[in-house]
């Protein structure tokens, strides 16, 4: 169905191969996983299934790929729409309608479909991505996620034989992630769509996968089972960091077999005292009272009360649509609450001016780009040196704690999505604000890339930083979090410790929690320090 052909594709003359002498293929009615560290090159092996790459991107291109008999070489994106739909990381820069219906519809109007045709798809791509209920709603009412389910409901409703997906459950919230995976299995099972997909959340995706693309910094691919691949895999999700710890042959892919297999390690701790849940004493810096928020009729938050403190990290959870990014944008001025009140350290953030609200409060949004507007990295880097007041160097040297290397000549645009995120996360930390807001912050990372999150994470909170994260990323929450509140339909239904919150709602609950349950560990290096 899909077969790469020494391939091999750089941006310019000056730049690395991104892929180097890359063979393999992939048969119709296989689910595809594509994975590798941040910045690797997943993206540009995605956008080559369907010609963006060479097509549009420049550079230089060797090699070919043949998709279903079609060379990208002799073929441009127009002419593989019929055959291979794209969901890139950022679903909604490709929206061109208003509402969810129409733009469902969209791309069959482009394809000349009848209307009979159109109003049968648009109800099962609806019915495949739980939408029914949002078909009225705008757009721009929607959380990332639901636009994110969107996206990929108007590129079904098209009936294309390959499914491309980058980043597809990144925005969503897990239990919306097994529906859309589940979903798409369906599709791989019963009518032979071809699913490839590009993660970093590898907990959610590899129990569905039949095989694995493992791309390295060298250009090189590796293809192949996923449990043969991942023994040698330098990125592993947690259950396979656990079969890793644990010396098992074969790996375990999913929680139920690992739940088997340590029966008896699991017996064993049963006397084993947990960690210390860590508490801040610290002052209160943010306090919200009989916080609501309405969209139009939609009310997005309802008579909240919660406080948060100095020195402590507190995570946000919640369904797609449960109000976590309205909180967020309440907290930092950036919207006026229809009823009720916000308040950090004494202020109404709303009233704040802008340059004085720097230091008193920063937001990193879903969209990291909307912070970014210079034309090199390094210039973004100068610039807010300049508007933070820092000695010069001051913001790079962030970045490079939460990213590693980063390119300075590079413009933001031409970063990946967790790059970009990044530069976006260094920017606001380097200013280092009494309140730090952070939604979705690890879109686009790899497990090493959070864990150097994490450790800035927690250097700020130990220097007095109160840290406010909306996210579904519950191993994240697992490594960072001090506290955990859950919203449903902007109330609130859980907060407390977040061990104690994310190992009684089970649909939030890490992996070595869903493991080990009843007992309430959340990570493998606990694990690896009592057995």
């Amino acid at each position: 169905m899909i077969e790469f052909s020494s391939v091999s594709f750089r941006y310019g003359a000056e730049t690395p191969w991104i892929l180097k002498n890359v063979n393999f293929s992939i048969d119709e009615g296989e689910f595809v996983v594509v994975l590798g560290p941040t910045g690797v090159g997943k993206s540009t092996l995605l956008q080559s299934v369907n010609g963006l790459i060479p097509s549009f991107s420049g550079g230089d291109f060797a090699g070919d790929i043949s998709v279903d008999g079609r060379s990208v070489r002799t073929h441009d994106p127009a002419e593989m729409a019929d055959l291979v739909g794209y969901v890139g990381q950022n679903p909604s820069a490709s929206f061109v309608t208003e509402r969810v219906e129409d733009e469902v519809a969209y791309a069959m109007e482009n394809l000349g479909l009848s209307p009979v045709t159109m109003r049968r798809r648009v109800e099962d791509a609806l019915d495949v991505m739980s939408l029914h209920d949002l078909r009225d709603r705008s757009l721009q009412e929607l959380s990332g996620g639901q636009k994110q389910r969107v996206a990929i409901a108007a590129v079904l409703a098209a009936a294309p034989r390959i499914l491309v997906l980058d980043e597809p459950t990144s925005a969503l919230d897990p239990g919306a992630a097994e529906e859309v995976l589940n979903a798409l299995t369906r599709l791989v099972h019963d009518v032979g769509l071809t699913v490839l997909v590009a993660e970093h959340r590898l907990e959610r995706v590899l129990p569905f996968a039949d095989n694995v693309v493992v791309m390295g910094i060298d250009g090189t691919v590796t293809y192949g089972d996923p449990i043969d691949v991942m023994r040698k895999s330098p990125i592993l999700p947690p259950v396979l960091e656990l079969a890793r710890l644990l010396k098992w042959d074969p790996l375990s892919l999913s929680v139920r077999d690992a739940r088997r297999r340590v029966a008896t390690l699991r017996s064993s701790l049963t006397d084993t005292p947990l960690p210390a849940d860590r508490a801040s004493n610290g002052e209160v810096v943010a306090l919200v009272k009989s916080l609501s928020v309405r969209y139009g009729s939609h009310e997005a938050l309802r008579k909240l009360d919660l406080e948060f403190r100095s020195g402590e990290i507190c995570c946000v959870l919640g369904r797609n649509g449960s109000g976590k990014s309205t909180l967020l944008n309440a907290l930092a001025g950036v919207i006026s609450p229809t009823q009720g009140s916000v308040s950090l350290k004494g202020a109404n953030p709303f009233n704040v001016r802008a340059q004085e609200r720097i230091g008193l409060v920063g937001l990193v949004p879903q969209e990291p780009g909307d912070l970014l507007y210079a034309q090199r990295v390094d210039e973004e880097c100068s610039v807010a040196d300049k508007e933070h007041h820092l000695p010069s160097g001051a913001t790079a040297l962030v970045v490079k704690q939460v990213v590693g290397h980063l390119n300075g000549d590079r413009h933001p645009r031409d970063l990946s999505e967790g790059q970009r995120l990044s530069l976006a996360l260094g920017v606001v930390l380097a200013a280092e604000p009494d309140v730090l807001l952070l939604d979705e912050p690890t879109r686009g990372l790899d497990y090493c890339a959070k864990r150097l999150l994490v450790d800035e994470l927690h250097r700020l909170r130990d220097i007095g930083v109160c840290v406010i994260i909306a996210t579904h990323d519950v191993e994240f929450v697992a490594l960072s979090a001090d506290r955990a509140i859950v919203l449903s339909q902007g109330e609130v239904i859980a907060q407390g410790p977040a061990r104690e919150v994310v190992c009684h709602t089970p649909v939030f609950a890490p992996q070595v929690a869903k493991i080990f349950s009843p007992m309430k560990w959340l990570t493998v290096e606990e694990i690896e320090r009592v057995i």
